[in-house]
């Protein structure tokens, strides 16, 4: 019986076009998915969009559509970026779907009732619009929204409250225990930080006249569940939960890691776990929390003029070179950079003259001599490396591994062996060599599976066939 494996990724905004931390996220999603995929084990990868808030609402008024029009538009982007991008998702959830989310949210909300962690209360407080998220005078910096620098709108409503705070003491020790994981240290240091400090009650609905679409508050048509209480409870909705097909969500839950961005950590860390303690429901058993990506140090923005559109990237190197660099050049735990230079540069060095050249040099020589091999071992996936890096989220390290070994290591062979001369007077030993650097190239094809799905399909087919290739994998960039 294989082992179940349960992936997610955020639900984004359909406000705006994915950028390049949203290729990020996925990327990093997509490649663990396809790792547990295998290693055979029975694996499922969600994705999906965020839809029921002020912000969708906004910008279809803005662009004077109507919101299925507008989320249709949207929605495909997300879709076409992913195909581009060859993220092998399962199932791509939208928050407006009131067949196969909103039981899901529904239900969560009638559990916190039951629990009597919700109450309503008026509030007045600091609303940020990009982040839909009230802020307290002290989260601000110099007055403005954290992470947006934008004015937050002072807002004064009636709404429903979750008794977020009852769960301080308990979502610190699990925490501190890892029985919920989070990854790296210093985000879960961040975290438990912010329990030091105790945690607040939040407002988890909105009157129905600010987001007219949102999921109706049972018993209350006046509200609408607000984004936490929806837009979590996908990860479950999606499932079945809320449903009486939930076969699903008896075989996933809880999930075996969630993938999320830094500036989502305390809605995934502490309201999202607290929420499931109320509901009497399992915690996820890993957060997997990565950085920003800027590009020449800066967060990217149209103003600065240092947007770079993954479209753009994958249209002129092609998807696994866009794959790759985020991968390999961009910490996993930390920020990273990328400028269309340090692109260009990595491309042409790692993948051009590295990866590429290795394979047509190897592929050459095999079809010319007519050295083939047999042998399909995949024993590789048990090597104590691979299962260290990638069961760790350490992408950045696997890739590593690959180049810096692997592939170094076969071009060390050539120039140490020079199978190309032996075969003018060893013809045995020349072959021997030969099946050598084929067995070594296919091994490096098949750890590459995860990360360049596209290019490990061409290469593993070159070996089968004993066929170098008719074009560069990766043609140099001048």
């Amino acid at each position: 019986m294989s082992k179940n494996f349960y992936i997610t990724s955020p639900i984004f905004y359909p406000n705006a076009k994915l950028h390049m931390g949203h290729a990020y996220t996925m990327t990093l999603c997509d490649i663990l998915a396809r790792y547990h995929k295998l290693i055979n084990e029975d694996t499922y990868f969600l994705a999906g969009a965020d839809e029921n808030t002020g912000k969708v609402t906004k910008a279809a008024a803005e662009k004077g559509q109507t919101l299925d029009v507008f989320l249709g538009e949207i929605t495909k982007g997300f879709k076409k970026l992913y195909l581009d991008l060859d993220i092998s998702f399962d199932q791509f959830i939208q928050t407006t779907d009131k067949e196969n989310h909103w039981p899901g949210a529904i239900a969560v909300w009638n559990k916190l009732v039951a629990s009597d962690d919700i109450y309503k209360n008026a509030y007045e407080g600091l609303y940020c619009q990009n982040c839909e998220a009230f802020y307290t005078d002290k989260d601000l910096i110099d007055g403005k929204c954290p992470m947006h620098g934008t004015l937050p709108e002072k807002i004064k409503e009636e709404n429903y409250f979750f008794r977020l705070s009852k769960y301080t003491s308990q979502l610190k020790s699990k925490i501190e225990k890892d029985e919920l994981k989070i990854t790296p240290e210093s985000r879960k240091n961040e975290i438990l930080a912010l329990f030091e400090r105790g945690l607040q009650d939040v407002s988890f609905s909105r009157p129905i006249a600010n987001v007219p679409h949102g999921i109706p508050v049972p018993g209350d048509p006046t509200q609408v569940i607000y984004v936490w209480c929806d837009a979590l409870v996908n990860y479950i909705s999606a499932l079945g939960y809320g449903k009486n097909e939930n076969e699903l969500f008896k075989k996933f839950w809880p999930a075996d890691v969630q993938v999320i961005g830094k500036d989502i950590l305390r809605f995934h860390a502490a309201i999202w776990p607290a929420m499931l303690l109320s509901s009497g429901l399992p915690l996820p058993k890993n957060l997997f929390v990565h950085g920003f990506i800027t590009s020449g140090g800066k967060k990217m923005s149209k103003s600065v003029g240092n947007v770079i559109d993954p479209i753009s990237l994958i249209d002129e190197y092609g998807k696994d070179a866009l794959r790759y660099y985020l991968a390999r050049e961009i910490s996993p735990f930390e920020d990273g950079d990328i400028t269309v230079e340090k692109f260009k540069e990595s491309y042409n060095a790692n993948l051009a003259n590295g990866l590429g050249n290795l394979v047509s040099r190897v592929m050459k020589m095999a079809e010319s001599y007519g050295v083939t091999i047999d042998d399909e071992s995949s024993e590789f996936w048990t090597e104590k490396t691979v299962i260290e890096n990638l069961e760790t989220f350490n992408i950045q390290k696997y890739c590593d591994e690959i180049w810096n070994v692997d592939i170094k290591g076969l071009d060390e062979y050539i120039q140490r062996e020079k199978p190309f001369s032996k075969i003018k007077i060893d013809k045995a030993g020349a072959e021997k060599d030969l099946k050598y650097l084929l067995i070594h190239l296919r091994g490096i094809a098949m750890k590459l599976q995860p990360i360049l799905p596209e290019t490990a399909e061409k290469i593993l087919k070159l070996i089968k066939e004993n066929k170098s290739p008719e074009a560069p994998l990766f043609a140099r960039k001048d």
